[in-house]
């Protein structure tokens, strides 16, 4: 049965390309549907793709299980009234949240330290500069490539040490190892004890806020930011805490009963606001979501428009082949061999617009992340699904067609022009 399906195909096959050799001009314009469904397909599925990718590359450099808390005070007499009910976000507070409630496993302090001075003998950055305590590198998945970490004995010591993401090293020691050398922070001279690994995370918003930028950090004790190294006095003592939550508790059930705990500390004090990566992860897929949607309309209105094509010339190719229509139906051919020919045909159409709409859909996508900076990333699974989705569709507009030829009375068209 395979090798008379085969030997019926073939045939078919080679008709179809015959055919739309001999109609260039009309097949190209047939094409052209097709080819800009399948290409508006495709390109939506890579930007889709991408932009999901790239969101979960920063959501997970953020943590997707932690709850990020940062400092938020007006300037000026404002924050002279707000000091004088709250000192701000603090170690303390850091503390009394890690020993209260039992679902926090870990904390990390951040200090942003305001530098004016930032050089090596070799070169200079314009980095900012973190300080930080022992854990929060490991919460925000950050590790060293060479060299190690900063640890608690440095804390404790107020050590001056730095680990230099992987940009801020390559832009103070562009001419070779950073390791065990001394840059300048301020006045500060501190040494180099580890590079970080580059995640190759991107640097981006999400729903408006800022992520990414590791690799051009410089990270430094958190004691040695705060005893060493000029601090204003009206400031938080921490810029940002990032909390561990237990991955069996709900994010939003979480912070909520850290705000709670907040304000009584912080005497009702509207001075830090509060960061949640995973609801941040969810307002960003449904705005990919709804992204998608729109996207997949159009391409479908497009699809649509190929396929009414493809139907309208091959219900013009049955009209200008009646003659050999009747021909074929005078000599043996059954219906289902004559509806069998031009459903190959439309198949050969719909595939070679396929494929080239593969290739200008790769070509779109590309394009538009040179222009708009989107990433774009490919998903087989769903580039096959598209081309099958196309394919469908052109087949079934060329259903009518097809069954038109197979009822055409031979006589009929025998003796048609």
């Amino acid at each position: 049965m395979i090798l008379h399906l085969k030997q019926n195909l073939i045939p078919d096959v080679q008709q179809a390309f015959a055919e739309l050799g001999h109609h260039r001009l009309r097949s190209a314009l047939t094409l052209l549907g097709m080819v800009f469904g399948v290409g508006a397909v495709i390109a939506m599925i890579a930007v889709s793709e991408g932009g999901r990718r790239q969101a979960l590359q920063m959501i997970e450099g953020m943590g997707v299980s932690n709850i990020i808390i940062e400092s938020h005070s007006p300037e000026g007499e404002s924050l002279k009234d707000i000091r004088k009910h709250s000192a701000g976000l603090s170690v303390l507070d850091a503390d009394a949240i890690s020993q209260t409630l039992p679902f926090i496993k870990e904390w990390g302090g951040v200090r942003h330290i305001h530098t004016w001075d930032l050089f090596s003998h070799e070169g200079d950055t314009r980095a900012p500069v973190w300080a930080v305590s022992p854990d929060y590198l490991s919460l925000s998945q950050l590790r060293a490539e060479r060299g190690r970490l900063l640890n608690e004995n440095d804390n404790i010591h107020r050590a001056p040490v730095a680990v230099l993401g992987n940009t801020a090293a390559y832009e103070l020691f562009p001419n070779g190892e950073a390791i065990g050398k001394l840059i300048k922070i301020n006045h500060l001279w501190v040494e180099v004890v580890g590079v970080l690994r580059d995640l190759q995370l991107p640097d981006g918003e999400i729903q408006g806020r800022q992520v990414g930028g590791e690799g051009s950090r410089i990270y430094i004790p958190l004691q040695t930011g705060l005893k060493r190294l000029r601090v204003f006095p009206m400031q938080a003592e921490l810029s940002q805490l990032k909390l561990k939550v237990d991955a069996a508790l709900d994010p939003d059930v979480a912070a909520t009963a850290v705000q709670h705990l907040l304000a009584r500390r912080h005497n009702g004090q509207n001075d830090t606001r509060m960061v949640i990566p995973a609801r941040l992860l969810a307002q960003q897929q449904q705005t990919q979501r709804i992204f998608t949607i729109v996207m997949s309309a159009v391409a479908g209105i497009s699809l649509l428009v190929g396929g009414i094509g493809i139907m309208n010339i091959m219900l013009a190719s049955v009209m200008e082949r009646r003659s050999e229509i009747g021909l074929l139906r005078a000599i043996g051919a059954q219906q289902a061999d004559i509806v069998r020919q031009f459903l190959v045909e439309t198949t050969v159409i719909a595939l070679i617009g396929a494929v080239v709409g593969i290739m200008l859909g790769v070509a779109i996508a590309y394009l538009i992340a040179g222009f708009a900076g989107w990433a774009v990333a490919w998903s087989l699974p769903g580039i096959t699904l598209a081309v099958v989705v196309c394919t469908s569709i052109a087949v079934g507009f060329g259903v009518y067609p097809a069954l038109s030829a197979a009822k055409l009375d031979p006589v009929t068209a025998l003796q048609s022009d």
